[in-house]
């Protein structure tokens, strides 16, 4: 199985399997062998996302004795949302420049605000 790797968390989280892993991590810190439980794939499958989504910078491990323990990286998600709400607030500003626009040209025309 070829490993795809990416350091952009979009195009990580791009992946179902990626964001059933994160969504399980939202929840509390876990192993590797306990997401897998929780999954229906592998532990190397595991391992492999878990890769994609630590180079990403959405999740973080320590060692405890001989097992990783994989966490979310509140900064890697904290930037995903600040990502989002700039994408979301110029959809907005956009939206509400093109009403406003809309407005003005039926006013030029003679025509009553709705």
């Amino acid at each position: 199985m070829a490993t795809y790797e990416t350091d952009d968390g979009w195009s990580a989280v791009g992946d179902p399997t990626r964001r059933a892993i994160m969504t399980c991590l939202a929840e509390r810190e876990r192993a590797v062998g306990e997401l897998a439980d929780e999954l229906p794939i592998s532990r190397p499958a595991v391992s492999q996302h878990l890769k994609v989504l630590k180079n990403a910078g959405l999740v973080t491990e320590r060692t405890a004795g001989t097992r990783r323990i994989y966490r979310l990286n509140p900064a890697g998600v904290a930037a995903l949302r600040d990502q989002l709400d700039t994408f979301w607030s110029r959809a907005l500003a956009g939206y509400q420049a093109a009403a406003e626009s809309h407005d003005d040209g039926r006013e030029a025309h003679g025509e009553e605000k709705a």
